[in-house]
């Protein structure tokens, strides 16, 4: 058979290696996931920070996203003057009414040396009703525009002027109608003009339908009027939701103005706007829409502090994206699980944020569905939880990164040799020979005759035969005490000692089958949990260190195992708590003479029924040493003087090394 062929090349920088998958993400939550327990929790906390994939590239979190999204509102408002819209409009009749009196004094001047008396006179008096007429017009835009469309031009240039700025202003307030409604239609002429209105008109019918329990038409009005809407919404709510949005994008222009800009705005409106049923149904739309949609943001404003004016078009466009930005902000935060970032826009992100804030909300929003494909996680009543996938890799992880940790001498990087006879594989093969036990290797004795080359049908002889090897085997029975007192996550013990936990099952999961492993948890009172539910155990609101209860429902698992017995206790604590002869938790704190009795009592128990007690002591203090002294005394079990930091380190090599004395000790 030919061998695969593999080709590989430099790396010159442009390839692109492996990206996000499920298993990346949840090595990113192993530990939010062992501190708090809760998949949901976890998701959402890493939404907010955000992470690094397996290339060392940054998914920015919504926190960082959101940062940016204020940024990008507040350099909008510290850059422009939203009074500029008028200052264009009064710059350019100021112009039309200059060139205006140029040309009446031009015209003055000829008259007058012309040497035509009369005609002079004449001049005179008709150039001071000019500038008189041209000094009357009042100082309002509106005011002005209507005086200046029933002046009498002398200058064509002048009037060119005006013409040119009223139809330019003219397309700008019909463009707001149009971009309040549609996102579409650029450059109406008259016949779409009215058939926007009829659209509109249609709007109003279908919403005051609804409002009266009626189911409109919303099929019938996307055959006749979809032209107006590119984004192709497919319902009646999609459409009215969008145009809410347009509509109080617009009116929050008018509420960012001064009352007096607003006055100016609705008469410039009028006076250029000669379609009066257009401004009705819009009027009537927006109502109609606030009814509908009290939450658009109908109220919003914007305090536009800095210089730069802009005119009607670019303020449009302004506050169309400051709307956007709000609604973004509106969006991500209430955003508390992945899939909910695929409703956002990531054009438009991309448009206003920038590609690398539209690239992670698109892979963060892929990361439930990876969790869930790869069988990580699964929804169980609405919720987010741990598959047992998901939590065997939830310990592989933890016990990857406490390994990671150890030097491999502590771990016994020496050879020995542990074959012989036993029930766990070693994965290896050897000849049989004679007084070994017949565990066949099938597949390695048949290929042994077929190399013999003796041809078809395959003959077996004794020097064919090829057993698989089996590693001595001992089996130990542990029972893990975890102090769940508020004093460990008060003193940042707890994630540690969780790692641990989850790192011990996975290791005796993985690679010591047939060994057990009962957890216990003890705070107030004592409490067993299986390792189904270990990801999820916290530590209690509550005080008290009940080792005494701890060890009784250790002594009771342990009862009913076989093999080497032992319990490991994490603790940061002496004992506070026991149960009285009521059968009640009782606390004390400093400890009394009643709780210390009653835990040495179990402690002797335990020690009777051949139960080693390892007690890892995480900053203890001299109470804790002082009692541990006396609990190895009585037991002769160890104590081991431990950091957060070193924790895991102590615990597996422990764990290991008796592991490895045992079966040394049986051959």
């Amino acid at each position: 058979m030919a061998r695969p062929r593999f080709r590989y090349s430099p790396w010159d920088g442009t390839q692109r290696g492996f990206e996000l998958d499920a298993l990346d993400v949840l090595s990113e939550l192993t530990d939010d996931l062992l501190y708090h327990g809760d998949v949901n929790a976890a998701l959402r906390r890493m939404l907010q920070q955000g992470f690094e994939d397996r290339n060392g590239e940054r998914i920015q979190g919504l926190r960082e996203i959101l940062e940016q999204i204020r940024e990008r509102r507040q350099d909008t408002l510290e850059r422009f003057d939203l009074g500029g819209v008028y200052d264009e409009v009064s710059r350019g009749l100021d112009d039309v009414v200059e060139v205006e009196r140029d040309a009446i004094d031009s015209q003055r001047s000829r008259d007058l040396n012309s040497g035509d008396e009369r005609r002079a006179e004449l001049a005179s008096a008709a150039a001071r009703e000019r500038h008189l007429e041209l000094d009357m017009l009042p100082d309002d835009l509106a005011g002005k525009v209507r005086g200046l469309e029933s002046h009498e031009f002398l200058s064509a240039e002048a009037q060119r002027r005006f013409e040119e700025l009223t139809e330019r202003l003219r397309e700008q307030l019909m463009q707001q109608y149009v971009d309040q409604v549609s996102g579409a239609v650029q450059g109406m002429g008259p016949e779409d003009l009215a058939r926007m209105k009829d659209m509109m008109a249609a709007l109003n019918e279908m919403l005051e339908q609804r409002s009266r329990g009626e189911e409109p038409d919303f099929e019938g009005f996307m055959e006749e009027y979809g032209d107006f809407f590119p984004e192709n919404p497919r319902t009646l709510d999609e459409l009215l939701e969008a145009m809410a949005r347009r509509m109080a994008a617009a009116q929050a222009m008018l509420n960012s103005m001064t009352p007096e800009q607003r006055a100016q705005m609705q008469q410039l409106s009028e006076a250029l706007l000669e379609d009066m049923d257009l401004q009705w149904q819009a009027d009537r739309l927006g109502h109609n829409l606030r009814d509908a949609f009290p939450d658009a943001g109908w109220e919003d404003a914007y305090s536009f502090e800095g210089a730069d004016p802009l005119d009607m078009a670019a303020a449009m466009q302004a506050m169309s994206e400051l709307g956007d930005l709000d609604q973004m902000e509106q969006m991500l935060r209430g955003s508390v699980q992945p899939g909910a970032l695929g409703e956002v826009d990531l054009d438009r992100v991309r448009q206003l944020v920038g590609e690398d804030a539209a690239n992670s909300l698109e892979r963060m929003s892929e990361i439930t569905r990876m969790l869930t494909e790869a069988g990580l996680v699964e929804q169980k009543e609405g919720r987010l939880e741990l598959t047992p996938a998901g939590m065997n890799r939830l310990g592989r992880n933890a016990l990857a990164e406490l390994f990671g940790s150890i030097d491999a001498d502590r771990l016994g990087g020496h050879r020995r040799d542990d074959r012989g006879i036993g029930h766990e594989r070693a994965y290896s093969t050897k000849p049989y020979e004679f007084g070994d036990p017949f565990n066949l290797d099938i597949h390695r004795t048949i290929r042994n005759a077929v190399m013999r080359g003796e041809g078809s049908p395959v003959r077996l002889t004794p020097g064919d035969f090829e057993i698989e090897q089996t590693e001595q085997t001992v089996r130990v029975s542990t029972v893990l005490m975890l102090d769940l007192s508020l004093s460990m996550p008060m003193r940042d013990n707890f994630l540690p000692a969780k790692k641990v936990a989850m790192a011990l099952h996975s290791l005796i999961s993985m690679q010591y089958p047939r060994d057990f492993l009962g957890l216990v948890g003890f705070s107030e009172v004592g409490r067993v949990f299986t390792a189904q539910q270990l990801p999820e155990v916290s530590w209690d609101f509550v005080y008290g260190t009940n080792m005494q209860h701890g060890f009784s429902l250790a002594r009771e698992m342990l009862a009913r195992e076989s093999g080497t017995k032992q319990i490991i206790m994490i603790t940061d604590g002496e004992p506070t708590a026991h149960i009285n002869q009521l059968g009640e938790p009782e606390f004390h704190y400093p400890p009394v003479r009643e709780t210390v009795d009653a835990t040495l009592l179990e402690v002797t128990r335990c020690t009777r029924d051949g139960i080693r007690i390892n007690t890892f002591m995480l900053d203890p203090d001299p109470g804790l040493q002082r009692f541990v002294e006396r609990l190895t005394q009585l037991n002769r079990g160890r104590a081991f003087f431990t950091s957060p930091d070193t924790l895991g380190d102590y615990v597996l090599v422990d764990f290991i090394d008796e592991r490895r004395k045992l079966l040394e000790g049986r051959r």
